[in-house]
């Protein structure tokens, strides 16, 4: 198993090779191995394959890179999902884009019975945050909160589930080597032992611009829904309420002043009827039919990354 997940990081290494190829690739050769152990020709004939992507597999050549990210792995109890598995979450598995592989770290189920993204403004106002932190508040205690480990809302959705006794799960743009922003280092830690980290990203990637699309992706595909608590016209927020619509799932948003620029995106969801209005969790809860009544989970411990 652990020579196939040197083929399965390494699919994942390709250039020109994104999540949706990789998925093709296995669902044609149905292991990472039989991938690049197939003929040239018969890769080239794989629709969006092609001459260019089916050379870059046969030269891969950095194997023993992803033989030191599953020793970086072995090392602190990191788990990794691939796509063909059947413990990888169900409702990321429904969105066309999701990764062939991503890397976990904590306790909490990821294909929990209910999961809520809460995604917002790196700089909210006090409205903001104290609707935030409420609404986790009242929400069942079975409800497990995915955000993204940012500044600002996502810090405030993951703190506020930790302080309710919600599972939390925070969506990284970066390699598991590292924590961004530094600030959050330990929430992190926390987290790790009620509820966890998750990344598509190997260890030694940095948060690079680029990467948090893609990251809001998995945001939007892990949960049952999206809300966004207050954010400008623009943004990754904006991004992950897009995307959670186009994956079919719920978008739910606060609606704020028609003046104030950090509620004017979540008006324009609103207004677009791209999200739902909600002015409490009780309206999420009934939209959604979530039990108030369901059984409180009791966070889960484990060893945390020594150096983080």
């Amino acid at each position: 198993m652990e020579d196939e997940l040197v083929y399965r990081i390494a699919l994942t290494m390709i250039p020109q090779v994104g999540s949706v190829h990789a998925r093709g690739l296995v669902q044609a050769f149905g292991s990472a191995r039989e991938i690049f152990s197939a003929p040239k020709r018969l890769l080239e004939k794989l629709e969006g394959i092609g001459t260019v992507r089916a050379q870059n597999i046969k030269t891969f050549h950095r194997f023993g890179e992803c033989e030191k990210k599953i020793r970086f792995m072995d090392q602190h109890k990191i788990i990794p999902f691939f796509i063909n598995e059947a413990d990888y979450p169900q409702r990321l598995l429904n969105c066309y884009d999701a990764p062939v592989i991503f890397y976990y770290k904590g306790e909490a189920v990821l294909n929990a019975k209910r999961i809520l993204s809460v995604v917002g403004t790196r700089n909210p106002s006090v409205y903001g945050r104290g609707q935030c932190e409420a609404l986790i508040a009242a929400l069942p205690k079975d409800v497990l909160i995915i955000s993204g480990l940012a500044s600002g809302i996502d810090t405030f959705a993951h703190r506020a589930a930790l302080q309710n006794g919600n599972n939390t799960i925070g969506i990284l743009a970066h390699g598991l080597d590292t924590i961004y922003p530094k600030h959050n280092l330990n929430l992190a830690r926390q987290m790790i032992r009620s509820g966890g980290l998750i990344t598509e990203f190997r260890s030694g990637i940095q948060p690079d611009r680029e990467n948090f699309p893609e990251r809001n992706r998995l945001v939007a595909g892990i949960s049952d829904a999206t809300l966004v608590i207050e954010t400008g016209a623009k943004g990754g927020s904006m991004i992950t309420a897009r995307l959670a619509g186009d994956y079919n799932r719920e978008v739910f948003a606060f609606p704020g002043k028609v003046t104030d620029s950090k509620s004017e995106g979540c008006n324009l969801l609103i207004k677009n009827n791209r999200a739902q209005l909600i002015c409490s969790a009780n309206d999420l809860i009934d939209f959604m039919n979530w039990s108030k009544d369901s059984v409180k989970t009791k966070p889960l411990q484990s060893k945390l990354f020594p150096e983080l």
